[in-house]
């Protein structure tokens, strides 16, 4: 079976390198962008193929030398040791073609809004807006804010499979430290709830513009006093869903209607992800997290410097580090642990 699946990976890499350098491809931005993201994606499981096949060939010779010459101490362990390496091979290159989910290429759109814990709520999801700000730039990711109010943040990533990394964020966050107003140094507890929604086009989502009341206004600031002389602002009701969107970070009443659009194409994408979800069976379900935002999945202990996933049961004591925007191994273990509850998945479906 292992044998079947490098020869898979070997005929896909070739023909990804293949479109690659395929003039007609080239010439085609949108299909040239694919192909590059194909090669991506294949490249390291192409590269545990070849190791699997250089632990393979020691392996056998190995074999062939201990059964012509007799038993040997070294060669032995040659082979034993390259016996190991086929195993823990097999497991990585298993993972590495486990079935993605199909929106992990895509951008995203993060919503944060303060929950329980009052001001100090307010505080915390500012913290969380700029520690996502600052792991999009560690990735190399545009950063772009569509709405920031006191305790509500609104912004897009966009990136190669931004969606496979800031999935996991979404949920409540959950925050244990002094707060600054403390007078007595009692530590509180607050959260904050993130929603990470993937960026749709129009052709995935079809919005009826009879479905929309569309409003406009002027740009309101702190205090409710007007920034704007002109009706900038758009708030956009989808009347089947109930959905409001209202976007005033623009000068232009064309640009916030256009980011209102984009922000409810998401959220109509993600109601409809959300009842294909439901429908599923219970252990079919994401073990790993389904982005819930009533589902607690982190606590940031300030005091312990401790931060838990709850999720996959880690925790690690960098808390500084993490909200530098240092998520790299966070992340990592979230999606390791997605792609072997999709392989187990896939072994039972």
């Amino acid at each position: 079976m292992i044998e079947s699946l490098v020869e898979q990976i070997e005929a896909r890499f070739t023909e990804a390198e293949a479109s690659m350098s395929d003039p007609d491809v080239i010439g085609d931005r949108e299909r040239f962008a694919e192909a590059g993201r194909a090669y991506n994606r294949l490249a390291p499981a192409h590269k545990l193929a070849g190791e699997w096949r250089l632990a393979q060939s020691d392996a056998e010779g190995a074999k062939e030398m201990l059964e012509e010459g007799g038993e040997d101490a070294d060669m032995r362990a040659e082979l034993e040791d390259a016996r190991a390496r086929i195993e823990r091979l097999e497991e990585e290159l298993r993972l590495a073609m486990v079935e993605r989910d199909p929106n992990d290429d895509k951008n995203v759109i993060v919503e944060i809004r303060g929950g329980a814990g009052g001001d100090e709520a307010g505080i915390w999801a500012g913290d969380l807006f700029r520690m996502y700000e600052r792991f999009a730039a560690r990735l190399g990711y545009k950063f772009e804010t569509m709405s920031a109010d006191d305790g509500a943040y609104t912004f897009e990533i966009k990136g190669d499979s931004a969606y496979s990394i800031f999935k996991f964020e979404g949920g409540t966050h959950r925050v244990q430290r002094v707060p600054e107003t403390e007078s007595q140094g009692r530590i509180h507890t607050s959260t904050a709830t993130v929603a990470v929604l993937p960026e749709v086009e129009d052709v995935e989502v079809e919005v009826n513009q009879n479905d929309l009341q569309i409003d406009v206004f002027r740009s309101s600031g702190p205090g409710g006093q007007s920034v704007n002389t002109t009706d900038s602002a758009v708030r956009i009701t989808h009347k089947p869903s109930g959905i409001v969107i209202s976007m005033q970070d623009e000068k232009s009443q064309l640009q916030n209607r256009e980011r209102a659009m984009k922000l409810l194409r998401a959220k109509l994408y993600e109601a409809e992800l959300q009842k294909q979800q439901d429908a599923l069976s219970a252990e079919r379900k994401s073990q790993v997290g389904t982005g819930d935002r009533a589902e607690k999945i982190r606590t940031y202990n300030y005091p312990q410097r401790r931060i838990t996933d709850h999720r996959i049961n880690l925790t690690v004591h960098n808390l500084e580090a993490v909200l530098a925007g240092e998520l790299d191994d966070i992340s990592a273990a979230l999606q390791d642990a997605e792609k072997r509850r999709r392989l187990e998945e896939q072994a039972v479906g």
